[in-house]
């Protein structure tokens, strides 16, 4: 019998502050204020407060001078950086998730992808973005690797506050599920290599665009979000 994991309120707001790194749901250089994000979460200020601090302790949000907490902002060598090492250690997931994916997950990331297709449709980026996370977390579980997996969740973190920039112009949205329908059709082929490339152009495609407006504008202007 497998145990019932317990989280403190810490642990679940830190959990939901990093997912909302991670989907863009706080933009670059945002502060993040301890009483408005009780009130988002429903809960005290001190899990909050204990679990900004841990973010700060993992670099993914900054302590400023003033004794402010905010949403670190990225030059373009930094964001390129990211890119590099997301493409190497997210090939990496893909592949090993692709080894030992079942049939359960290729059904779940099919009903992700056409719940991405649907929210395209309708503008709805917010939810392309959270359920894109989802499609790509759905892939790399399966790669039963948890240090790797720790490590791909702090650098979403790191990129994920610029993701809405991929939505300020059309290009990104026509292209946005292409490397994704690449990755299902490979996965039923059962070409883990082709399922390594796809998703290494998938965070190419999106990453590119991110550090061409980095390169023409060095700081983007913070994106509305919980704070």
């Amino acid at each position: 019998m497998s145990k019932i994991e317990y989280k403190t309120l810490n642990d679940h707001a830190y959990e939901a502050i990093k997912k909302g790194l991670m989907a863009a749901e706080f933009g670059p250089g945002q502060p993040l204020i301890i009483r408005n994000l009780a009130e988002t979460y429903g809960i005290s200020t001190t899990p909050v407060r204990e679990a900004l601090q841990r973010l700060v302790a993992e670099r993914l949000l900054d302590l400023l001078p003033n004794r402010t907490i905010a949403v670190p902002e990225l030059n373009a060598e930094k964001f390129a950086e990211i890119l590099r090492i997301r493409c190497a250690l997210e090939g990496l997931a893909a592949e090993l998730g692709a080894k030992y994916l079942e049939k359960v997950h290729l059904r779940r990331l099919k009903k992700l992808l056409q719940a991405m297709e649907a929210a395209l449709e309708r503008d709805d980026y917010d939810t392309y973005r959270s359920t894109n996370q989802q499609f790509h977390f759905t892939l790399y579980d399966c790669a039963d690797s948890p240090q790797l997996l720790q490590i791909i969740q702090d650098l979403w973190g790191r990129a994920g506050p610029y993701m809405k920039v991929l939505f300020m112009d059309g290009r990104y949205r026509t292209i946005a599920n292409d490397e994704h329908r690449k990755i299902i059709a490979a996965l039923e082929d059962g070409d883990i290599s082709g399922v390594r490339d796809h998703i290494v152009s998938d965070v190419e495609s999106a990453c590119l665009i991110i550090l061409e407006e980095l390169q023409a504008k060095p700081t983007l202007l913070n994106q509305p979000g919980p704070s």
